[in-house]
């Protein structure tokens, strides 16, 4: 500790930094009960065959309070492996799963068990499970560095998290401060909510404008079944130049990303000169894997990049309207075209390629009329940008409250 650091009156300095002079740093382990959980065998049916125990792993994770799990295992298979029963109030963190799971947490507001990629966290008395919660999902970052420098695959240790240290306030005060964070956590969830209500409203309309069913006021005219291919071309350019365009790549809800954004490292070659160069208005989707709903549309940036394992396609501007397009092509009745088309294929690893996706029959109105549906949905998707960004900044909010709350900087009582 440096002596001649500036400690404001009624704190101390601590290995956590200055915090005030009657809070604790202590580790997890000295808070908590340790445990883990494992994978009944698979080719045990009777694991999990009316299962009706919660298994909890880490994709179940929510940053809050678990209530359901996807799956559920056997009361056999608790009672003949090494599953633990554990109780609601039990705090979990994943230990791995992938870059994007480490860190993830949960509190149990059920009695469940657990995989062995997650520490379960069964507080003493000198804590409560909320405040641990709230303190692990402020300190996320600080498992993600540690998984980083795994040499092997990320992840992290059940002796780490043991070792992983914590602020311990008064127990009045972590329920003051797990109080005021609860008045965060109900605005998020009814914003979330909200969300899902304008999503839903979307999707309906969609449903109605997409395929006719509705018209729009002013349009009456017969829409024409054609193939694709008859209003978009292929385009594969590569990068033999070496540019050194932005490089992206195409998730299945949001479309082209940038790559390093989204993964949080680096995942593709360092030699980009076989990459295809996607300009703007131009859509691509992930050949071998269209049927998840991979494909996405280039709207952000003058070029950008993407894997030689994608298919890139241009429209005739006078035929289509591309938002129009976008949203048919990412609806569930062409995705599970998609999923039939490559089903059928002779060779699955080949993927769904242009010739064969180009054939795909699509329903169009008139331009007028897609330009028309496509304001709509414009207008619609804006709603929900604006609701996301409310969102966002009650969730910003939140993180810098919990940074103040949870390091005493700000004291509520």
């Amino acid at each position: 500790m440096n002596k001649d650091k500036y400690i404001p009156q009624g704190y101390k300095d601590s290995p956590l930094g200055i915090i005030p002079k009657e809070w604790e740093v202590k580790r997890l382990g000295d808070i908590a009960d340790i445990t883990s959980g494992t994978t009944p065998l698979r080719s045990n049916s009777k694991y999990y065959n009316n299962g009706v125990i919660p298994w909890v792993k880490t994709t179940d994770l929510n940053n809050g309070t678990l209530y359901e799990t996807e799956e559920k295992v056997s009361i056999e298979a608790v009672e003949k492996t090494s599953l633990k029963m554990l109780p609601k109030g039990t705090v979990l963190v994943a230990m791995y799963g992938g870059f994007r799971q480490i860190g993830r947490t949960a509190l149990l507001g059920i009695d469940a068990t657990i995989n062995q990629a997650l520490s379960a966290l069964m507080c003493k008395s000198s804590v409560t499970s909320p405040f641990v919660l709230a303190w692990l999902n402020c300190r996320v970052n600080y498992w993600k560095r540690l998984a980083a420098s795994s040499r092997k695959d990320p992840n992290i240790t059940g002796n780490e998290v043991a070792k992983f240290p914590i602020l311990i306030p008064s127990k009045e005060e972590q329920n003051s401060i797990v109080e005021v964070l609860g008045l965060w956590d109900t605005a998020i969830e009814k914003q979330s909510e909200l969300i899902e209500k304008f999503k839903l409203r979307k999707r309906a309309l969609m449903q109605q404008l997409l395929t006719g069913k509705k018209r729009l006021p002013g349009f009456s005219g017969k829409w024409i079944h054609v193939p694709i291919k008859t209003f978009a071309k292929e385009v594969s350019n590569r990068n033999v130049g070496g540019a050194n365009h932005i490089v992206l790549s195409c998730t299945k809800y949001d479309g082209l990303v940038p790559s390093l954004e989204y993964f949080g490292k680096q995942i593709y070659s360092n030699d980009l000169s076989s990459y295809k160069i996607i300009p703007q208005g131009h859509f691509a989707y992930a050949t071998n894997h269209i049927e998840e709903g991979s494909i996405g549309y280039q709207s952000n940036y003058e070029n950008g990049l993407i894997s030689p394992m994608y298919t890139v396609f241009v429209t005739n501007k006078g035929k289509v309207n591309d938002t129009f397009l976008y949203t048919v092509l990412k609806s569930h009745h062409l995705i599970y075209l998609y999923k039939s088309m490559m089903e059928g294929s002779i060779n699955r690893r080949g993927g769904l390629r242009w010739d064969p996706f180009s054939t795909i029959k699509i329903d169009l109105p008139s331009l007028e009329e897609q330009n028309a549906i496509a304001s709509v949905l414009i207008k619609a998707d804006k709603e929900i940008k604006l609701a996301k960004d409310k969102l966002a900044n009650l969730q910003y909010q939140k993180r810098g409250l919990m940074q103040q709350l949870l390091t005493g900087k700000k004291r509520i009582i």
